[in-house]
Protein backbone atom coordinates (compact mmCIF):
# COMPACT_ATOMS: atom_id res chain seq x y z
CA UNK A 1 0.00 0.00 0.00
CA UNK A 2 1.29 3.34 -0.78
CA UNK A 3 1.48 6.25 1.88
CA UNK A 4 2.02 9.44 1.34
CA UNK A 5 4.69 10.55 4.39
CA UNK A 6 4.56 15.13 4.60
CA UNK A 7 7.30 16.85 6.33
CA UNK A 8 6.39 19.89 8.31
CA UNK A 9 8.80 21.76 10.28
CA UNK A 10 9.43 26.01 11.15
CA UNK A 11 11.06 27.07 8.23
CA UNK A 12 12.60 29.92 10.01
CA UNK A 13 14.27 27.48 12.59
CA UNK A 14 15.56 25.25 9.57
CA UNK A 15 16.48 28.57 7.44
CA UNK A 16 18.09 29.93 10.25
CA UNK A 17 20.47 26.28 11.20
CA UNK A 18 24.31 27.39 10.72
CA UNK A 19 25.78 26.47 7.37
CA UNK A 20 27.15 23.37 8.95
CA UNK A 21 23.84 21.83 10.34
CA UNK A 22 21.94 22.39 7.01
CA UNK A 23 24.30 20.57 5.47
CA UNK A 24 24.29 17.52 7.97
CA UNK A 25 20.52 17.73 7.90
CA UNK A 26 20.76 17.93 4.04
CA UNK A 27 23.26 14.89 4.14
CA UNK A 28 21.13 12.90 6.32
CA UNK A 29 18.43 13.36 4.51
CA UNK A 30 20.59 11.74 1.16
CA UNK A 31 21.11 9.16 3.50
CA UNK A 32 18.07 8.14 4.35
CA UNK A 33 16.71 8.27 0.85
CA UNK A 34 19.38 5.77 0.05
CA UNK A 35 18.33 3.77 2.42
CA UNK A 36 14.55 3.45 1.83
CA UNK A 37 15.63 2.83 -1.66
CA UNK A 38 17.37 -0.20 -0.60
CA UNK A 39 14.76 -1.22 1.19
CA UNK A 40 12.21 -0.52 -1.66
CA UNK A 41 10.00 1.48 0.54
CA UNK A 42 10.68 4.79 -1.57
CA UNK A 43 8.42 5.58 -4.47
CA UNK A 44 9.46 9.21 -4.73
CA UNK A 45 10.16 12.44 -3.16
CA UNK A 46 11.05 16.07 -2.88
CA UNK A 47 11.67 18.98 -1.01
CA UNK A 48 10.09 22.32 -1.61
CA UNK A 49 10.47 25.26 -1.79
CA UNK A 50 10.26 28.35 1.35
CA UNK A 51 6.30 28.84 1.80
CA UNK A 52 6.49 32.47 0.59
CA UNK A 53 6.79 30.95 -3.16
CA UNK A 54 3.57 28.98 -2.80
CA UNK A 55 0.37 30.55 -3.97
CA UNK A 56 -3.34 28.78 -2.99
CA UNK A 57 -5.83 28.36 -5.35
CA UNK A 58 -9.66 28.43 -5.37
CA UNK A 59 -12.64 28.35 -8.04
CA UNK A 60 -15.88 29.14 -6.40
CA UNK A 61 -18.93 29.70 -8.92
CA UNK A 62 -17.04 29.07 -12.30
CA UNK A 63 -14.14 32.67 -10.73
CA UNK A 64 -10.51 31.37 -10.19
CA UNK A 65 -9.56 33.34 -7.18
CA UNK A 66 -5.04 33.03 -6.73
CA UNK A 67 -3.77 34.63 -3.42
CA UNK A 68 0.02 34.14 -1.96
CA UNK A 69 1.14 31.76 0.70
CA UNK A 70 -0.51 28.57 1.97
CA UNK A 71 -4.06 28.73 2.45
CA UNK A 72 -3.42 28.42 6.19
CA UNK A 73 -1.40 30.19 8.96
CA UNK A 74 0.32 27.19 10.96
CA UNK A 75 3.62 27.26 13.28
CA UNK A 76 5.15 24.31 11.11
CA UNK A 77 4.89 24.62 7.12
CA UNK A 78 5.07 21.75 4.48
CA UNK A 79 8.56 20.95 3.65
CA UNK A 80 8.81 18.34 1.27
CA UNK A 81 7.33 14.63 0.66
CA UNK A 82 7.75 11.24 0.65
CA UNK A 83 6.00 8.97 -1.26
CA UNK A 84 6.48 5.20 0.59
CA UNK A 85 5.62 1.69 -0.14
CA UNK A 86 4.76 -0.14 3.12
CA UNK A 87 2.80 -3.28 3.88
CA UNK A 88 0.37 -1.27 6.41
CA UNK A 89 0.34 1.58 8.47
CA UNK A 90 2.86 0.54 11.14
CA UNK A 91 5.69 -0.49 8.62
CA UNK A 92 4.76 3.16 7.23
CA UNK A 93 5.64 5.28 11.09
CA UNK A 94 8.24 2.80 11.24
CA UNK A 95 9.77 3.88 8.18
CA UNK A 96 8.98 7.37 8.70
CA UNK A 97 10.23 7.80 11.91
CA UNK A 98 13.52 7.67 10.61
CA UNK A 99 12.88 10.56 8.24
CA UNK A 100 15.32 13.30 9.35
CA UNK A 101 13.28 16.38 9.46
CA UNK A 102 11.13 14.35 12.30
CA UNK A 103 13.86 15.53 14.90
CA UNK A 104 12.87 19.39 14.13
CA UNK A 105 9.13 19.39 13.17
CA UNK A 106 6.58 16.06 12.30
CA UNK A 107 5.41 13.59 9.92
CA UNK A 108 2.16 13.56 8.72
CA UNK A 109 1.12 10.09 7.42
CA UNK A 110 -1.50 9.67 5.22
CA UNK A 111 -2.91 6.53 3.29
CA UNK A 112 -3.09 7.00 -0.39
CA UNK A 113 -6.09 6.72 -2.07
CA UNK A 114 -6.42 4.32 -5.01
CA UNK A 115 -9.12 5.57 -7.56
CA UNK A 116 -10.01 3.09 -10.41
CA UNK A 117 -8.67 3.03 -13.62
CA UNK A 118 -10.39 5.42 -15.89
CA UNK A 119 -10.74 3.16 -18.95
CA UNK A 120 -11.45 0.10 -16.91
CA UNK A 121 -14.67 1.97 -15.07
CA UNK A 122 -15.85 3.88 -18.42
CA UNK A 123 -16.25 0.41 -19.87
CA UNK A 124 -17.60 -1.35 -16.92
CA UNK A 125 -20.40 1.49 -17.03
CA UNK A 126 -21.15 1.27 -20.39
CA UNK A 127 -24.22 -0.31 -21.70
CA UNK A 128 -24.46 -2.96 -24.36
CA UNK A 129 -26.04 -1.04 -26.70
CA UNK A 130 -23.27 1.49 -26.53
CA UNK A 131 -21.06 -1.14 -26.63
CA UNK A 132 -22.29 -1.92 -30.39
CA UNK A 133 -22.44 1.59 -31.52
CA UNK A 134 -18.45 1.96 -30.57
CA UNK A 135 -17.46 -0.04 -33.19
Amino acid sequence: MKYLCLIYYQEKEVYGMSPQDWNALVNDCVQYGERIRGSGHFISGQPLEPVETAKTVRVRDGKVAVTDGPFAETKEQLAGFYLLEAADLNEAVQVASHIPPARLGSIEIRPVRELPDMAQAAASAARPADLHSMG
